[in-house]
């Protein structure tokens, strides 16, 4: 039987082409992430253990705290001990670089950090040396590349209180092993110099060469922990290894989607095949072979296909990890030079799962094959599968049982539990339930959705698009299994674009609201504040009409650290409209008074007319809440009075300016006052509200573009599964095609026919899935949270439509070629 077998492979190469395509991309895609991953990880840990082979000891802090750090105290312990023979006290804290345009660089403060410049040096100089003196700084050499600056440039940097220093740059400096650095940016300085840029008083690290263990723990104390250079550089690789953790988790459930896909186009392929070889099949049962052994040999056929297509999926998938390197090593992600990785754990898995997968999904199809009658052999049926089909009583109780715990569950994590995560997972695990009713429903559906989908074609199409039509509803199993595989791709990608929509839809909401002016001016470092001299200058401004000032003071309220913020009173009921809850604007007006929105008052438990007391240089003060604000308002948490928190705090610069520009000023006039104003300013930032919104739908669209482009191969499968299913149906339906053709069918019309036939499988399978996307897409909008708003990309689901027929189109090529090309007069003789 197994002779056999690889007898009937070996004559029918062609027929399971296409599965084992759809294998080849799932194991290919599933093996790629393992290859990539691998392939970071190996990178990383060499990185690091490069690194860590220059110290022979190392204290870091006890605890994560981003805080936490050693003392100056341990630092002179560790150098005085016996054998030591170099100490560096790591210093890392926030030092913003100042651009060539006189502005900080980036959106947040470049990292100031200690370069030591003897043989504990971490970091790999690219250009000239480590920083010796006072007067001297190496920069990160990715920033400097962007922002044009090199050996011997001069440069300057901020201080902890933004105040400017010049210094000279005798190196560029890859400080890639550090995430921090490698994420904002670094400076480099000595030591001393580190410590008066960034204000920290405590080392983030100590470095130490010679020494012995034993003495080095007990001069750290219970506040340090001791590492040798081995274990520092597998603690460094591992915290810069949990990234890659989340990068392989996340294309592991695209792989997952991938596979399920392949494995209903090879179910689907299975069945077909068993179907056209009904007669081979009772043949072998007339010459003896069991039912076991025509089981077997359907197994043994999958398995061989199974193989094969791992076999190429794994040679793919190092393909697909070499280039997924090189995207990330364009990224300057720090990971050296790995070349790509491919592990026995990848091999294992990629070849268990092709083969588990492509057998599993060839068990009903083998199991049917058992049940084929010998006296088969000696009849003509039917096309199996034809005929009008019935779900059956209990298909149908499955399909509605499943159909409404989908929806039920669907409705409770949408509609009755707190917005959040948990809702999220509730509406997804929704999502999940109510797909299997649709698989166990859509024999059924398709009927009814052929019609709907054929309905242009079957008018325009004539004759053959009618037979089309009819020839996509005829097989209701058959064609609700190649469907089906479509559906899934087309659902998800509907789902992450109304989510997309819905973001941006919310996004410009809480634009509108928190950002209700042309320009917002502000520190790069959040905590700071914005120089007072600033505001008289925009006010001076002739293209200005408003600018309102934002200050805001951290402080103690009843025990708890919060903060309490005032605004320009003038800007009540112009730019700032809140809608209150409980009490009045001109209540929460009065001296004495505050007013506090929603958020904050449902999570601190603080109610209208109850009295904080709020601890101020001169002591305790009691503010009574007058007002609970909503939305419409740009500011959150408590806000008092102006004339109250100069009496609290005294006179303290803004910590944002709110800038409206006058009526008929152009916008980039306007932005050029603005900048004008700010210019004298390095660390003072100007964000407009166009460039705002620009940044967060871009953030959105990247995501949507990064989701789709994964999901386009379970499209990509799913259109192979098509392709497959027509190739099939060809061989199936010769004698039928040659029918047509006698009775005056043209080539062109043949071709047409499995065409438009093609077309109404994909706009089955697309239509399902975009309904299917934008209902759990809706769900989980509003399940996100309380302001999420809803937004129907239109275009975007029409376009899927149209893009999955137009690619079913495509798919059908091939096969209606093979089919016109048949001779008219060899398929009628053939038996």
């Amino acid at each position: 039987m197994l002779r056999t077998t690889l007898a009937g492979l070996r004559a029918h190469k062609l027929r399971l082409l296409l599965t084992t395509v759809a294998i080849t991309l799932g194991v290919g895609f599933i093996s790629g992430t393992f290859v990539l991953t691998d392939s970071m990880d190996k990178g990383v840990a060499k990185t690091f253990a490069k690194s860590a082979d220059k110290v022979d000891f190392a204290v870091l802090p006890e605890g994560d705290a981003p805080d936490a750090g050693l003392s100056a105290d341990t630092y002179r312990k560790v150098s005085a001990l016996p054998g030591v023979t170099d100490v560096h006290g790591m210093v890392k804290g926030e030092a913003a670089l100042v651009g060539k345009d006189g502005k900080v660089v980036g959106d947040f403060p470049t990292v100031g950090m200690s370069v030591p410049s003897g043989d504990l040096l971490r970091y790999d100089v690219d250009k000239g040396r480590p920083p010796s003196g006072g007067g001297e700084t190496v920069l990160d050499s990715g920033v400097a590349e962007r922002e044009g600056f090199t050996v011997g440039d001069t440069v300057t940097v901020l201080d902890q209180k933004n105040r400017p220093h010049k210094f000279k740059v005798v190196g560029l400096v890859d400080f890639g092993i550090d995430q921090d650095a490698s994420f904002l940016g670094a400076v480099g300085f000595d030591t001393p110099t580190a410590i008066t840029m960034t204000g920290k008083k405590t080392f983030r690290e100590i470095d130490i060469a010679g020494g012995d263990r034993a003495a080095i723990e007990a001069a750290a104390g219970p506040s340090g922990q001791v590492y040798s250079g081995t274990e520092l550089g597998e603690e460094l690789a591992a915290s810069a290894g949990a990234d890659t953790e989340v990068i392989r988790a996340g294309l592991l459930i695209f792989g997952l989607v991938a596979m399920l896909v392949s494995a209903l186009v090879i179910y689907n392929t299975f069945s077909i095949l068993i179907a056209q070889r009904m007669r081979e099949m009772a043949l072998l049962r007339c010459v003896g072979a069991t039912r076991r052994q025509v089981f077997g040999g359907v197994l043994a056929e999958s398995a061989v296909v199974g193989l094969v297509g791992s076999l190429i999926g794994l040679a793919a998938g190092v393909g697909l990890g070499a280039g997924g390197l090189v995207a990330m090593n364009s990224l300057d992600a720090a990971m050296g030079a790995a070349a790509p990785t491919l592990t026995v754990r990848t091999i294992v898995v990629g070849l268990a799962v092709g083969i588990a997968v492509t057998v599993l999904s060839a068990l009903m199809p083998a199991r049917a094959a058992t049940r084929v009658a010998p006296v088969a052999a000696l009849r003509s049926d039917l096309e199996p599968g034809g005929g009008r089909f019935r779900l059956g009583v209990p298909r149908t109780v499955i399909a509605v049982l499943l159909g409404a715990a989908g929806l039920a569950i669907g409705a409770l994590g949408s509609l009755v539990m707190e917005k959040g995560e948990s809702a999220m997972y509730m509406v997804a695990f929704a999502g999940g339930v109510f797909f299997l009713a649709v698989i166990a429903a859509m024999p059924a559906l398709v009927r009814p959705l052929g019609r709907l989908a054929g309905a242009v074609p079957a008018r325009l199409g004539g004759v053959p698009g009618r037979l089309a039509v009819a020839n996509a509803q005829r097989a209701p199993r058959r064609t609700a299994t190649t469907t089906i595989a479509l559906t899934i791709g087309v659902g998800l990608m509907s789902l992450f674009a109304v989510i997309a929509a819905s973001g941006k839809a919310t996004a410009d909401h809480q634009l509108a609201e928190q950002f209700p002016v042309e320009f917002q001016v502000e520190t790069q470092d959040t905590e700071g504040r914005v120089p007072q001299a600033l505001t008289g200058t925009l006010r001076d401004r002739p293209e200005i009409a408003t600018v309102v000032e934002k200050r805001q003071q951290d402080v103690e309220i009843d025990g708890e650290e919060s903060w309490i913020s005032a605004i320009t009173p003038s800007a009540f009921g112009t730019l700032v409209n809140p809608s209150f809850e409980k009490g009045t604007l001109a209540a929460a007006r009065e001296p004495g008074t505050a007013m506090v929105d929603k958020t904050t008052a449902e999570q601190s438990g603080y109610d209208i007319g109850q009295t904080l007391q709020v601890q101020t240089p001169r002591g305790a003060v009691p503010v009574k809440i007058a007002a609970v604000y909503g939305a419409g308002s740009p500011f959150s948490g408590i806000i008092v009075p102006e004339a109250d928190f100069t009496r609290y705090f005294g006179a303290v610069d803004p910590s944002a300016l709110f800038v409206e520009s006058r009526d008929g000023v152009p916008a980039s006039a306007a932005r050029t006052a603005v900048d004008g104003a700010a210019q004298p300013y390095p660390a003072v930032q100007v964000v407009s509200a166009a460039e705002f919104k620009e940044t967060m739908t871009g953030a959105i669209d990247m995501m949507l573009m990064v989701f789709g482009a994964l999901l386009g191969l379970a499209i990509v499968i799913a259109l192979f599964g098509i392709a497959n299913t027509l190739t099939l149906s060809v061989v199936e339906r010769t004698r039928e095609s040659a029918l047509l053709r006698a009775l005056g069918l043209t080539k062109r019309q043949l071709r047409r026919m499995l065409s438009v036939e093609a077309l109404v499988m994909a706009v089955i399978g697309a239509f399902t899935g975009v309904v299917l996307g934008v209902a759990f897409g809706w769900a989980a909008a509003n399940a996100m949270g309380e302001n999420f708003r809803f937004e129907l990309p239109y275009l975007q689901v029409v376009g899927f439509v149209l893009l999955a027929g137009a690619a079913g189109t495509i798919a059908a090529v091939m096969p209606a070629r093979r089919a016109a090309r048949t001779s008219i007069v060899e398929s009628l003789a053939a038996d």
